[in-house]
């Protein structure tokens, strides 16, 4: 599919927020929520367009593993912005009950949701087996419980009465996206024709492979005439590059803990990784963290100018594992300031 690489420019998409609620070390999951609050409404009062968070499993540097409890967590503490999932581990839950959850978080703030769907455990196998209590799914039904889920949204029928049904949820126009890291989702988006959401802050070498599939054989549905495409990427910024690099090793440090399957709360900043990791950690680093912008604004906004113009996405969802949340609020009211003076 060609695509004109210029026909796209920071100021004309939305961008968005994911967060994980990271809990930082020598902090609590409870002080962590409560700055998941405070980074919502700055993100409100700044013009990104949704918050989305994500669910995580048996993961001590996350907090927000009850999703749909966070997610009405911020739909109370903020009034405009879009608040939803990204993503609900579908496989993990039973989708009767992911329907009555955001059935009734589109029923107290209506117009403000989204549920996005992943396929994934979001947590390690053992973990897996404790929430789905005998391994019902390992992701392979993904579709079928997709197609369980959609149906529980649907209109009540004045001649078929559903034997089951989701109250609330039936009837509720809530958007679904579909969440991924490789090519199935975006397959399967386009089949349904569905917007879909890729994970370029983690999976940046199969960004363009899965935007192709999703573009290349989508079809028009009642939800979309055409595709969209929102991006995730890790966006680290502040006053200075150096600063901005020095910031940007607490993910790396995060990153470093996953891969050497020791997960942990977020640490502070350190001045030299290299004192951390080996050559072959820094290389596998370099796979999953690729695509992430770090710098003063003038590199970001240069940075996320190119990643838009590669890309062509829709909308861009920002991630920011970021240790001191003053400086974490900083970096995104700067990604503000740029999308602010691009639309001047």
């Amino acid at each position: 599919m060609s695509v004109d690489q210029h026909s796209k420019n920071l100021k004309d998409i939305p961008v968005s927020v994911l967060d994980l609620s990271p809990i930082l070390e020598g902090s609590t999951a409870a002080e962590s929520l409560q700055n998941t609050l405070d980074l919502a409404r700055h993100a409100e009062k700044w013009g990104f367009n949704r918050y989305w968070l994500a669910e995580h499993h048996n993961m001590s540097g996350i907090a927000s593993s009850a999703t749909s409890v966070v997610i009405g967590h911020v739909a109370a503490g903020t009034s405009t912005i879009r608040v939803g999932s990204g993503g609900i581990m579908l496989p993990n839950h039973a989708p009767l009950v992911i329907a009555e959850h955001f059935g009734t978080l589109e029923s107290l703030f209506p117009g403000r949701i989204d549920l996005g769907l992943g396929r994934a455990p979001g947590t390690d196998q053992l973990t897996a087996h404790a929430l789905r209590r005998g391994g019902r799914s390992d992701g392979q039904d993904f579709p079928e419980q997709l197609a369980e889920l959609r149906a529980y949204f649907a209109p009540p029928s004045a001649t078929e009465r559903m034997p089951v049904r989701a109250i609330p949820g039936e009837g509720l126009n809530i958007p679904i996206w579909l969440l991924g890291s490789s090519g199935f989702s975006a397959q399967l988006a386009a089949q349904l024709g569905l917007p879909f959401s890729f994970a370029s802050h983690f999976s940046p070498n199969n960004t363009m492979t899965a935007l192709n599939l999703y573009r290349r054989y989508f079809r028009p549905s009642d939800v979309l005439n055409e595709p969209y495409a929102m991006l995730g990427v890790n966006v680290i910024a502040a006053d200075t590059d150096e600063e901005a690099q020095r910031l940007a090793t607490s993910m790396q440090q995060q990153f470093l803990n996953l891969i050497r399957n020791n997960p942990g709360k977020l640490k502070p900043p350190v001045d030299n990784m290299d004192e951390l990791w080996t050559d072959f950690e820094k290389d596998s680093l370099q796979q999953q963290l690729g695509a992430s912008i770090v710098g003063s604004p003038k590199t970001v906004e240069r940075k996320l100018q190119q990643f838009i113009e590669d890309t062509q996405a829709d909308e861009l969802m920002i991630n920011a594992q970021i240790f001191d949340h003053k400086a974490r609020l900083h970096s995104y009211e700067i990604v503000a300031e740029i999308l602010k003076k691009k639309s001047q």
